[in-house]
């Protein structure tokens, strides 16, 4: 492999969606480039032991590798290098550097921010080849994994140890954990276990300057400073690159059952949420409304939970190994009934009958997608959830009034999945385009409850431009400096979550 050229390389556009976002901004790579990408790929190959199916450079890996499941940006890498040790990537880094080649991180890709999109010629960094487990620390409950290892590889070797990584999501089978790490993933246990920073004891991180840190080094005690893993957990791969991590495990949960409950006003749904947890210590609780369970219905994947029609749905999840717990759970069950919150519930009496509950939920997202979805994910308060969606209902409702509006989330800790339906009749660009009109006024919203933008999916380059909903122009300047120390070129990840 003499020489590396790009065959067919997509054209360095987005999609009108993206333009109308207002995102536009200079191609951050020109065509006088492809040297320096040439240098760097041969370098790769010739002087740190790269070898030549650790590179692709023709068009079909360039379209895979370079995008995520994001669909409003074009992806335009330039190539994708797979390095297969810390050593390695520290070589990408310091060669990016002495070229002034941006380069974007990529993970399992399952992200909905564009985070991990390459759409100005960059260098897409993968960790495929980077996916092994490591040590196992018994008396810690901790294990050390590669950046690329897949959420659910990790979870089902927990199982293997009698022990349980507990952040859960719709992507966990093809999800990686380095990409987890960078946007510091969420899903349906928060509520319980919290997000993946809460996991992470220790990082090895190759910064944007190329240096290798080795941080915390998976210690439960350490009173000795800045404690810079934090920076990099939901840093979305613009200080550095995640090679490694130490991930604190759990203990298996025990006899978990599931409940499916039907209300008629969100304000019974926060009702229940707060009965149950006076008592119970909940593993899960979700939420969706009835256009979710119309779209599931018509699926024909799901059965329907019972025969009553509601206006909302929860999914609550419990451990009752003993049956006092499970005393208890019916008990507050009966008595949410009583009090008018409930209408009709079902719950699970096998574990198989517990999968099938978490289908209602689980199925949404690919349910619905073949209806265009324009997607946000949003948090709040719990307290103010019912006052927000009350408001961004309105919003829709009254300048959209064709829009349909699906809500699914995990109202137990205040992460709420906004998703408007296309209309059959519309254009796919006349439709993300009139969302984007939607998003000034779901942010300012946001904006008024003090919430987030992005709950979990991060900020990439779709929530960019509304950054400043979430952050204040101070906070911002601060993250700027931040990134100035570890990344001084701009090489990293350039244009996601913020411009420098």
């Amino acid at each position: 492999m003499n020489d590396i050229v790009t065959e067919n390389q997509p054209a360095h556009e987005r999609t009108h969606a993206a333009k109308q976002a207002d995102i536009n901004e200079p191609s951050l790579q020109s065509a006088t480039d492809t040297a320096a990408v040439q240098a760097i790929l041969q370098a790769l190959l010739h002087s740190h032991q790269f070898e030549e199916s650790q590179i692709k450079t023709d068009s079909e890996s360039l379209e895979h590798w370079g995008k995520d499941w994001t669909k409003h940006f074009a992806p335009a890498a330039s190539a994708i290098v797979f390095p297969k040790s810390t050593e390695q990537v520290q070589a990408i880094v310091l060669l990016a550097n002495e070229h002034n080649v941006v380069l974007t991180p990529s993970g399992g890709r399952t992200g909905l921010s564009a985070g991990a999109v390459a759409a100005n010629g960059e260098i897409v960094v993968s960790m495929d080849k980077m996916n092994q487990i490591g040590t196992f620390y018994p008396a810690d409950r901790m294990v050390e994994i590669e950046a690329g290892v897949v959420t659910e590889q990790l979870q089902q070797f927990a199982e293997s140890k009698g022990l349980y990584y507990p952040v859960d999501f719709a992507s966990a089978g093809s999800s990686q954990m380095g990409g987890n790490i960078g946007t510091n993933a969420g899903g349906i246990k928060v509520i319980r276990y919290g997000m993946t920073r809460q996991w992470i004891m220790g990082l090895t991180v190759v910064t944007g300057k190329g240096d290798i840190l080795h941080l915390n080094r998976g210690m439960i005690k350490n009173a000795t400073g800045y404690d810079l893993r934090q920076l990099f957990i939901g840093s979305e791969g613009t200080l550095g690159l995640v090679t490694q991590a130490q991930i604190k495990l759990d203990r298996l949960p025990q006899d978990l059952s599931v409940m499916v409950l039907g209300m008629d006003s969100f304000n019974d749904v926060m009702n229940v949420l707060s009965a149950f947890q006076a008592k119970i210590d909940l593993t899960a609780f979700e939420f969706f409304d009835d256009t979710a369970i119309d779209k599931l219905m018509a699926h024909g994947q799901v059965q329907e939970p019972f025969e009553s029609r509601t206006k909302f749905y929860t999914l609550l999840e419990f451990e009752a190994p003993y049956e006092p717990i499970m005393d208890k759970a019916m008990a507050i069950f009966e008595d949410c009934m009583n009090e008018g919150w409930v209408v009709d519930g079902v719950m699970s009496q096998s574990l198989a009958q517990a999968a099938e509950l978490w289908k209602l939920r689980e199925y949404i997202s690919e349910t619905i997608s073949v209806f265009t979805p324009y997607k946000n994910d949003v948090s709040v308060l719990i307290s103010y959830v019912p006052e927000f969606i009350e408001e961004i209902d309105a919003i829709v409702s009254s300048n959209y009034p064709d829009f349909e509006v699906c809500w699914f989330g995990h109202i137990g800790d205040g992460n709420l999945h906004l998703n408007i339906l296309k209309p059959e009749n519309m254009s796919k660009d006349d439709f993300f385009d009139e969302c984007q009109i939607v998003n000034k006024y779901v942010f300012e919203t946001v904006q008024k409850y003090g919430g987030s933008v992005s709950a979990e999916h991060g900020v990439g380059m779709t929530k960019k431009p509304y950054l400043n909903y979430s952050r204040s122009d101070t906070e911002i300047d601060y993250l700027r400096e931040v990134k100035k120390v570890f990344d001084p070129n701009n090489i990293m990840n350039r244009g996601k979550i913020f411009d420098m």
